[in-house]
């Protein structure tokens, strides 16, 4: 099995991938949802930092990562278990050792302040961003001006769980937009196109998640919201 179908499977078993009638923060309605908030055990931590972990593995050998990231930051606050687990994944999984970083909500005004909790970030220092999913690409943009302002980095990409692959602002998905803005290219573990076609009319623990009609109603949502 390859590891995108267990991320999947992962997912729906953990309840954060699910599916019936929901609304995005944007205000659309979807037949399916991913809320990582749904994670909460150790285990599950623990296996949620080795496949973004084998995302970023697999990009850096195919060389579209480079080698001497020096950091994972973790934008407040679903992003901060997310890179904390991500860094020991690493580690323990391939033996690199990779910094971490995270930025508060509010800024410290005692004891050593500021506004960034973890690695202290250097002027030229590569840095990955790693996010749960990214829908209009709000958090991103909300963090850039923290990262540069804490020092002069390269930001080498953007991990996420998911693509959604829709429309952000305009015509082109919130990830393109992302990258014509910030030039920051996206490495998610799956797209929803993936979860599609490895779910439709497959069983998971004898369930199955997307039938016909589940798969119709996915389809016309990205017909009408998505971009292919």
């Amino acid at each position: 099995m390859s590891y995108k179908k267990e991320f999947i499977e992962f997912m729906v078993r953990a309840g954060v991938l699910t599916f019936g009638d929901f609304v995005t923060k944007s205000g659309r309605n979807t037949p399916y949802f991913v809320n990582t908030g749904n994670y909460k055990t150790g285990r599950q931590a623990s296996q949620l930092g080795k496949f973004y972990a084998r995302c970023i593995e697999e990009n850096r050998r195919a060389g579209r990562i480079s080698d001497d990231v020096k950091a994972l930051f973790g934008p407040a606050y679903k992003g901060i278990p997310l890179a904390v687990s991500t860094s020991i994944a690493l580690a323990e999984e391939y033996g690199r050792d990779v910094n971490y970083c995270f930025n508060r909500k509010e800024a410290k005004d005692h004891g050593e302040g500021g506004t960034m909790v973890g690695y202290k970030l250097q002027d030229g220092d590569k840095v990955l961003i790693i996010e749960d999913v990214i829908t209009a690409g709000t958090a991103v943009r909300e963090v850039m001006p923290q990262l540069k302002a804490a020092a002069e980095v390269q930001v080498e990409g953007l991990v996420i769980s998911v693509d959604r692959m829709e429309r952000g602002q305009g015509d082109q998905t919130a990830i393109q937009e992302i990258e014509a803005e910030f030039g920051i290219k996206a490495y998610p573990i799956v797209t929803v196109r993936e979860v599609i076609d490895m779910l439709h009319n497959v069983p998971v623990d004898g369930k199955v998640y997307i039938d016909d009609a589940m798969k119709e109603k996915m389809e016309a949502y990205l017909a009408q919201y998505c971009v292919k």
